[in-house]
């Protein structure tokens, strides 16, 4: 039996015997059909955890039966709609457009892969959709859910595999 976790547009990350303080994409939340590229919204539906990443040289791996990943400075993800490599994971240098995953911030320190737009990837319906660590002013995300560093680790230790992360209106 899976456990859900719902992240809800008030700020309210949940899931059995937890909550947590989150924020959504400055674009509000879409149904996952109408999400697009760059629309800087949270994509409605319930989603699979794929794989975590961290960045070992700012703390040890997170507490979780999640597969983990190292992050290293040439890593990224392809958000160009139409190269062939949109939405996945990619080694830089890439010339065409991505995100830089290794960040001087400290929001990417923790990403959590949310399984959207990946089976199949459809061209253009968003890339990136993560659950990461807040901003301090805790400022909109471009469509991911953000969390304080210390909540997140606190879910990634309840979370297993068949868990799934619900983004509601």
């Amino acid at each position: 039996m899976s456990i859900t976790f719902t992240a809800r547009p008030n700020g309210k990350f949940s899931g059995p015997g937890f909550t947590a303080r989150c924020v959504l994409g400055k674009g509000g939340v879409v149904v996952a059909g109408q999400k697009r590229e760059g629309d800087g919204a949270s994509p409605a539906g319930r989603w699979p955890i794929r794989r975590v990443f961290y960045r070992p040289d700012r703390g040890d791996p997170p507490k979780t039966s999640l597969e983990k990943v190292p992050l290293t400075p040439d890593d990224g993800w392809c958000d160009e709609a139409n190269h062939p490599l949109y939405n996945l994971f990619v080694s830089l240098p890439f010339i065409h457009s991505h995100e830089k995953l290794w960040r001087d911030d400290h929001v990417y320190d923790l990403i959590v892969e949310l399984g959207y737009n990946d089976d199949p990837v459809v061209p253009g319906r968003g890339s990136a959709i993560f659950m990461h660590i807040a901003q301090p002013d805790f400022r909109p995300t471009e469509g991911c859910i953000a969390m304080e560093k210390e909540d997140l680790l606190a879910a990634l230790e309840m979370m297993t595999p068949d868990t799934l992360i619900e983004i509601s209106f």
